[in-house]
């Protein structure tokens, strides 16, 4: 097997004699390139982002920004990394390297501020740069603007949202995002598009008796955890890394599963969508394009931009956290989970699979292959979050409905819930209040009392039991006004 290695801005680099836990963050810095900063640790700053070469949707390669301080060294094995001094091209022996586009409009605009966040803020913006399917429209203000988060040249301001300033003044920062052009056909990162990335290959790194394990198949993968029923199995990292960094958890086997080809797929059959558990929800998202319009909802509100390149559906089912964002949309959409291990596989409808609080019916050895959702879907849909922040944050209550409204008349009600007990849960008891009753505020107004009844919430630092039950029931009066003035206009 091959050394472990990896290519950060054209130059191969041996990931030896780093521990298997350490992140891409520490790795970089260790050697210099400390443009990457940690500011959080957690996924939540975006001064560590970094791009990373991944299998593109609308071109072989894209360019995807990622948390560097969550993401082990190890699991990009093979890959190819561009940090913040590896976007500028360099000069003739002792000249300045040009800056490049991106780098030029935030010093120009004045965007950088103190600094220390600078390069994640870089990074984030370049991989929007270089989004294939970016493109210019109308300037924002006009009658045929989209919206006050796209710039004229197309550039989707939600690439930034990962990224918090720890200084003032997000409007130079804009307006550098605004000004930015497209890539010119010499551009060398723009031309690595063309190409398809490194083939994940099989990992099997080692130092002082903790391991780093990628295989090639699912099958060589449940075999190891058959027996290595202890392995931590990871995707994204995006809450194993928080693990390793904050409480400092280490393990003597960990499993990278995001690679595999079999939990890569996305397939519509004629009576379901299956996803598979690998995919990452920047890339569910892109290949949906609206295809399933209460994920279309969640994903913009699911964290940020830098854990979505990052964040798996497998991986929030996974932890079987009460306040992931997807569970309650995937409840509302009655999805079910694919259970694999070593003997085969089992379908179970994912209103059965949590047990308890971040206890699931998976059995040891057992992993999630993909989630499936059944068609035809519910017309009327909404995924309400409710949080402190508008964007990259930890809900305190989630609500996804998914409802059948024929000729007046609720025929279906799936509602499912977040935040307001120990696990996900659907909300039977509304959903009875609704099927089969008019959807006229009189039948809305009497289920939202039951919804505001449903769960167990808890008092805590993000919300009170009282407001979050509060939401519950303002969630469902909020829907019934928003689906009467779609009908009404």
């Amino acid at each position: 097997m091959v050394a472990a290695r990896i290519t950060v801005n054209g130059k191969v680099a041996p990931i030896s004699p780093a521990a298997p836990h350490t992140t891409v963050l520490d790795f970089l810095r260790a050697r210099g390139l400390t443009g990457t900063k940690e500011g959080c640790a957690e996924g939540e700053c975006g001064a560590c982002s970094v791009l990373v070469a991944r299998p593109g949707v609308n071109k072989p390669t894209d360019w995807v920004a990622v948390n560097a301080c969550l993401v082990p060294v190890a699991a990009l094995d093979g890959q190819e990394v561009i940090t913040s001094e590896g976007l500028a091209t360099p000069g003739e022996p002792g000249t300045r390297p040009a800056l490049h586009p991106v780098q030029e409009e935030m010093a120009v605009r004045g965007g950088s501020q103190c600094g220390y966040c600078t390069p994640g803020f870089i990074c984030s913006m370049a991989a929007e740069y270089y989004r294939p399917d970016r493109c210019a429209h109308a300037a924002s203000g006009s009658a045929d603007s989209t919206d006050a988060e796209h710039g004229p040249n197309g550039f989707d301001l939600h690439a930034l949202s990962g990224n918090l300033c720890r200084c003032t003044g997000y409007r130079p920062i804009r307006d550098a995002a605004f000004a930015v052009g497209t890539p010119t056909d010499e551009d060398p990162l723009a031309q690595r598009r063309e190409q398809s990335p490194p083939a994940p290959g099989a990992t099997e790194y080692t130092q002082n008796d903790s391991a780093f394990l990628r295989k090639s198949t699912l099958a060589e993968t449940l075999q190891v955890l058959r027996e290595r029923p202890d392995a931590v199995v990871v995707a994204g990292s995006t809450d194993w890394g928080v693990e390793v960094n904050i409480r400092s958890r280490r393990a003597d086997c960990v499993v990278a599963i995001d690679r595999l080809p079999e939990l890569r797929e996305l397939r519509v059959a004629s009576d379901y969508i299956e996803i598979g558990a690998a995919l990452t929800l920047t890339e569910i998202e892109r290949r949906l394009d609206g295809g399933v319009p209460l994920l279309a909802e969640l994903f913009p509100q699911f964290a940020s931009r830098l854990i979505r390149n990052g964040a798996t559906l497998g991986g929030n089912l996974g932890t079987g956290s009460p306040i992931g964002d997807s569970p309650p949309a995937l409840l509302a959409l009655e999805a079910s989970v694919v259970l694999a291990d070593a003997d085969g596989e089992r379908e179970v409808p994912l209103a059965d699979y949590f047990t308890g609080y971040r206890q699931s019916v998976r059995r040891p050895g057992e992993l999630i292959r993909a989630v499936r959702i059944p068609l035809p879907l519910s017309p009327v849909v909404a995924f309400h979050k409710i949080a402190k922040r508008r964007f990259d944050d930890i809900s305190s209550v989630a609500v996804a409905f998914a409802l059948d409204i024929e000729d007046g008349i609720v025929r279906k009600a799936r509602i499912g819930l977040g935040g307001v007990a120990a696990t996900p849960i659907r909300s039977l008891a509304t959903e009875a209040a609704l099927e089969g009753k008019p959807w006229a505020a009189e039948t809305v107004e009497a289920a939202a009392g039951v919804l505001q009844a449903e769960g167990t919430p808890m008092n805590d630092h993000r919300a009170s039991a009282d407001y979050r039950s509060a939401m519950l029931g303002q969630s469902l009066l909020k829907l019934h006004a928003q689906t009467t003035e779609a009908v009404s206009s």
